[in-house]
């Protein structure tokens, strides 16, 4: 990278850990350095030098209608002129709980925080609370966040990284995660046999080490042995969650969780996380019930009016648009890639999708680690040549916002089937 985004990229080593304020924007899973954004609009970015891409990680999840869409910067602007940040409730607050409730029923009660970090850690202080239990299970690969409990084989950027588990996280705490291979009920059953288990967390459709998806069998399983051995089971859909069906993993599997983490599209591109579930559990709460958890930013109203212009905009039959177009771009790739020979495979669920370069489905992250990640390298770098930009790295999932068009589509394979020719080394 030269021009401005290398000057401005050395200046933020000198401010900022590895030059960035979270991991896997570093580019250290693909080698090479960051481009700097300047802005965005529609399905595209421009980087600090002009250069115009196609976006297929909108911040990471969050943007399900774009960059900038007018139906939010209006909310924002309106919003703004009253107050950013008060501290007491307001009625934005009961809106767009309002508007989670309608589309996921099972979620009787929530509380709104700031992040999806502190919505997980939330939800398992509550399960950990009720059942008197503290040993936590969750899946090889799956990440939820950056509380202790989870840097235990996680994905996203400790994937990315190559990092079993994360220094500065105590041994003693450590030991009260146990962890399953994702689509595997026997070795979780296993474990919740040998443990005191407070709580199943787990991605209804990992999108933290690539893109995978859960066997018919796997949901429905962990929620007959959750009622089996008295843990509750925890439906982590920061990433999911009115991604892959319009009201959420429930509606799309048939599979009802005790509690449920959000984030990403419920803010439009704010921070805004909350976690929520069955009633009598969100009623042991402070200051309703004893389990402490407070911020002071929660519920902010700039965050409140983003999701509801959000979720009022993200209709079922957009939310079916933007699904088709997501199922179109894939099978368009999986095409590209059986043409040239390359051994691929690729999957979607509503307007999250991802793919890997390997012949057969990944079912779990030992099979992600399997893939071709020096060709995923290789591609990655010849689809920015291209305009298109892409996770940086091989273990994390790719999104479609209403904002990409047919055309977009085309366009997209046009180019990344020039950047496959490429990754051929």
């Amino acid at each position: 990278m030269t021009g401005r985004s290398h000057e401005v990229m050395e200046r933020a080593r000198a401010l900022f850990p590895g030059g960035v304020s979270s991991p896997v924007r570093a580019f250290r899973g693909v080698g090479g350095e960051p481009f700097v954004v300047d802005r965005g609009a529609g399905s595209r970015i421009w980087d600090v030098d002009g250069r115009e891409y196609i976006d297929y990680v909108l911040s990471w999840g969050p943007l399900v209608l774009g960059h900038a869409p007018p139906i939010v910067l209006d909310a924002l602007e309106q919003t703004m002129a009253r107050g950013t940040s008060f501290g007491i409730p307001t009625a934005l607050e009961v809106e767009l709980g309002e508007l989670i409730v309608a589309r996921m029923p099972h979620v009787e009660m929530l509380r709104f925080v700031s992040s999806g970090t502190e919505a997980t850690m939330s939800a398992i202080r509550v399960a950990r609370a009720v059942t008197h239990r503290d040993v936590i299970l969750k899946f090889d690969g799956c990440y939820h966040g950056h509380a202790d409990s989870f840097l235990v084989r996680a994905g996203s950027g400790v994937a990315t990284l190559g990092l079993p588990n994360s220094p500065g996280v105590p041994d003693a705490l450590a030991a009260l995660t146990v962890v399953a291979p994702f689509n595997d009920l026997s070795s979780t059953e296993s474990l919740l046999a040998s443990h005191d288990v407070a709580a199943i967390i787990v991605e209804p459709v990992v999108g933290n080490s690539g893109f995978i998806a859960p066997d018919p069998a796997f949901l429905p399983g962990l929620r007959a042995l959750a009622d089996r051995f008295g843990a509750l089971l925890i439906f982590d859909e920061v990433m999911t969650g009115f991604r892959v069906a319009y009201g959420g993993a429930r509606e799309r599997f048939d599979v009802v969780p005790d509690l449920t983490t959000l984030g990403k599209v419920i803010g439009g591109g704010l921070p805004v996380a909350a976690y929520g579930g069955r009633r009598d559990l969100m009623e042991c709460v402070a200051p309703a019930g004893p389990v402490y958890q407070a911020g002071t930013l929660s519920g902010n109203p700039l965050a409140m009016a983003a999701g509801i212009a959000t979720l009022t905009a993200l209709t079922p039959a957009l939310h079916d648009r933007i699904a088709a177009r997501t199922a179109r771009l894939v099978q368009g790739l999986r095409e590209c890639a059986a043409r040239r020979g390359i051994p691929f495979t690729a999957d979607a669920a509503g307007s999250m999708w991802g793919f890997f370069f390997r012949a057969e489905p990944v079912r779990s992250f030992a099979e992600a680690k399997t893939s071709d990640v020096e060709r995923f390298r290789r591609f990655f770098h010849a689809a920015l040549e291209r305009g298109v930009y892409l996770a940086p790295s091989a273990f994390e999932a790719a999104f479609v916002s209403a904002a990409h068009s047919d055309a977009d589509v085309d366009e997209t394979l046009d180019r990344l089937d020039a950047a496959l020719e490429a990754s051929d080394a």
